[in-house]
């Protein structure tokens, strides 16, 4: 997924992958009831380059992209925070239209440039989240089945 989003952030309509020609051998399928499959998707692209085999894998350009950010200015300038680093950039890349939520909105000039994790050319929109906002973090929910007759812990 990563490749892709990068691909789109680029510019590139497709990425070559080596690695995922073993799993353009397995289908993508979509099941039925009685577990039979419904729908099993078309298969991938295969090309060789020098006698290794690449699967073309199409870019990931969205129409939105939503991301939160710890740190950002008014240009869209933004430090992302902990693992929200590994994709948000990338995500914030692919979209056409880039929103991000901003925890703590400063001055332009107050972030250092070498701190800048996503340049403002990426970012459209700008929200300020307010204290209590950004101290909310639902990233997950978890959902566990209890087995019946005990009680859930920790909840």
């Amino acid at each position: 997924m990563r490749a892709r989003g990068e691909a789109a952030a680029g510019g590139r309509t497709a990425h070559l992958r080596p690695e995922s020609v073993s799993a353009a051998l397995v289908a993508l399928a979509r099941y039925d009831g009685p577990g039979q499959v419904a729908l099993a998707s078309p298969p991938k692209e295969v090309r060789e380059f020098d006698g290794t085999a690449y699967v073309l894998e199409r870019a990931i350009r969205t129409d939105f992209a939503l991301v939160r950010a710890a740190k950002g200015d008014r240009h869209g300038n933004l430090v992302f925070g902990k693992s929200s680093r590994n994709f948000n950039p990338v995500a914030a890349m692919a979209g056409r239209v880039t929103i991000a939520e901003v925890e703590e909105l400063v001055e332009p000039g107050e972030i250092d440039p070498d701190a800048v994790q996503l340049p403002g050319i990426f970012v459209q929109r700008i929200i300020a989240l307010t204290p209590q906002e950004a101290a909310e973090k639902m990233i997950e929910q978890r959902t566990v089945s209890v087995p019946s007759g005990q009680q859930a812990v920790g909840h």
